[in-house]
């Protein structure tokens, strides 16, 4: 597959969601690789947070900082003239923005639906009239899929599955997206994303809550089966990688995806790590880190959490096939997470 820079012209990209975890990544990729200029659409609640920007932009030059504006809006309304005004030309939309608490989506799903699914339809509605698009990258998750049975690691055009509200937000949406394309030309990309962990995730997600306890002393709960003896596992992707291989489709010139799914010609990938780990695993490995001993108790899933799967997995063959998958073992990137975290532990803080 040949491989194209984007660097050659000044590109404008629009990052919904850019306060929030995976984006703010996203951002300081994009400010460190390339010269183009960033609009970060967000409505600041539970999961943006500007301290994340601020630690990202202040560790650039002035001129650098330049490039990255923020427009406060939430998609839940239509983006009218004045935010229209605000954001200006755009070539590239990565929309990140969704709310995605699994526990929160079981108890309030109609949030979900106008986070999710209204939120993103008012972004094509808008991004459809956009005279100079060359992308919309719709990032969607694993769990749209559902429960992975052992040996099975879905692709990027297998049947939905979903088994919470939010999966099904996601995979609403997503079904947009793809409609988009085919009714309106929008050059969709729609990626799928797993586990993604890495400096200043949310302290309640497993890896800073196990970073945490086990600094602390205190046990970690391990979800597991209903004999409480085999562990939920994942395939774990640190958020830096997320970013890299997001600029890796990106780059991609003239990719058409394989197979005949009618006139819809949205091509899909899978962003996933290459390990797959059981969570008990994962949590000795934070001990490690650490060099402490791990307390653990495992506990049965479906009932300490309905609407979770014990275990869900992508096949990352696809981007591996056109030549990228992610550069650093697991293992370092749990190390090199750990530290940032426990020499930034502010991060941990909970409120």
């Amino acid at each position: 597959m040949e491989v194209t820079s984007l660097n050659t012209y000044i590109m404008k990209v629009l990052i919904t969601g850019g306060a929030g975890f995976i984006a703010h990544h996203v951002i300081d990729h994009i400010l460190s690789t390339t010269d183009w200029k960033i609009v970060t659409l967000d409505r600041l609640d539970e999961s943006g947070n500007l301290n994340r920007l601020h630690d990202v932009l202040s560790s650039y030059p002035a001129d650098t900082r330049k490039r990255h504006r923020t427009v406060f809006h939430d998609l839940k309304a239509a983006l009218n003239s004045q935010i229209t005004s605000n954001i200006g030309d755009i070539d590239i939309v990565l929309h990140l923005a969704a709310g995605s608490h699994v526990d929160r989506s079981i108890t309030h799903p109609m949030e979900f639906v106008q986070d999710n699914v209204v939120g993103t339809v008012n972004l094509l509605n808008w991004a459809k009239n956009l005279k100079n698009l060359k992308k919309f990258v719709y990032f969607s998750t694993d769990e749209i899929f559902g429960v992975a049975p052992e040996g099975v690691s879905y692709k990027e055009y297998d049947r939905y599955n979903s088994t919470n509200p939010y999966s099904a937000s996601k995979a609403a949406a997503e079904e947009f997206c793809v409609a988009y394309e085919n009714t309106y030309k929008i050059p969709m990309i729609i990626t799928h994303t797993m586990n993604v962990f890495g400096q200043r995730q949310h302290p309640e997600k497993f890896i800073p809550g196990t970073i945490q306890r086990v600094r602390d002393g205190e046990l970690v709960t391990i979800h597991a089966d209903s004999t409480r003896t085999k562990a939920g596992s994942r395939m774990y992707i640190h958020a830096q990688d997320v970013a890299e291989g997001l600029m890796f489709i990106l780059s991609l010139k003239n990719y058409q995806h394989q197979g005949d799914f009618g006139s819809a010609r949205c091509p899909k990938f899978n962003l996933v790590g290459t390990e797959e780990v059981d969570n008990l695993s994962l949590a000795k490995m934070i001990a490690n880190a650490q060099g402490k001993d791990l307390q653990y108790e495992m506990v049965d899933f479906h009932t300490s959490r309905p609407g979770h799967d014990l275990r869900y997995a992508l096949s990352g063959d696809l981007l591996k096939q056109l030549g990228w998958q992610p550069r650093i073992k697991l293992t370092d990137r749990i190390k090199e997470t750990v530290e940032w975290t426990l020499k930034n532990d502010r991060w941990l803080r909970k409120s």
